[in-house]
């Protein structure tokens, strides 16, 4: 990997990736499907979804032999605020370069 590949990977926060979770999951979706989106290791997967389960941001249903995460309304509100921090930090000198895509769409 040339320099220039690594200077544009950038690290994820945390917060950040529990609202990209929270996002995937918003409609309820399998552990696989929110590993492979949000660029997540088995490890690192299981432990955000733990974390994110003993907090109420998601919950796990067994739904014909399969365990679907979707995001609870205690998810939805750290999604709601998340965005609203995001949206105050964008009018500041220090823009937001991460943002996702459809998220800065939704700004206004």
């Amino acid at each position: 990997m040339n320099t220039e590949n690594k200077n544009q990977r950038k690290r994820r926060d945390r917060l950040y990736i529990i609202a990209e979770i929270l996002e995937i999951a918003k409609d309820g979706t399998l552990k696989t499907q929110i590993m492979y989106k949000a660029n997540l290791s088995f490890s690192q997967l299981n432990e955000y979804l733990n974390f994110l389960v003993n907090l109420n941001l998601l919950e796990s249903k067994q739904i014909n032999g399969k365990t679907i995460y979707k995001t609870t309304d205690k998810g939805f509100k750290y999604l709601d605020s998340y965005k609203e921090i995001l949206q105050l930090l964008k009018n500041t000198k220090n823009s937001i370069k991460k943002l996702p895509v459809n998220w800065i769409n939704n700004l206004h």
